[in-house]
């Protein structure tokens, strides 16, 4: 596949299993997924840095008939949710290991501490997001 070199880095990055973002050099705030301008103060500079991936998820919302992604058709045990890393930028990602008989347990003890997880399919690498591990819950 070949890619721009506008968001090389970002795919070579996620083939090694780490995160970057942008971060603007007049405010410091970080765009994940990566942007040339900053949406937080509007500045046009910004530059790479590498993200811890660590973080908190926000929300849950479980894979049903009318959001199922047909990319993650093999997955088993997915939803989505919103993510914020421990740098500040919040996003929506596939969150894996969440199930029905679970979801409800999980929402009630929100936020709960995440990592990134790399998965390679067809040739490139993607990053979903799994639950630390959480006392009392299967």
């Amino acid at each position: 596949m070949k890619i721009e070199k506008v968001v090389e880095k970002f795919y070579d990055g996620l083939a090694e299993h780490k995160l970057y973002g942008r971060k603007c050099k007049e405010c410091g705030a970080i765009e994940f997924p990566p942007k040339y301008a900053c949406n937080t103060c509007g500045y046009h500079e910004t530059e790479w840095t590498e993200l811890s991936g660590k973080g908190k998820l926000h929300s849950i919302i479980l894979a049903s008939t009318l959001n199922k992604d047909p990319w993650n058709s093999e997955l088993k045990n997915y939803s989505y949710g919103l993510v914020e890393l421990e740098e500040g930028v919040k996003f929506n990602a596939t969150i894996l290991g969440i199930r029905r008989k679970n979801a409800k347990k999980l929402r009630e003890m929100l936020p709960l501490p995440i990592h990134p997880v790399f998965y390679e399919k067809e040739g490139f690498t993607t990053l979903f997001f799994e639950l630390d591990e959480v006392e009392g819950i299967e």
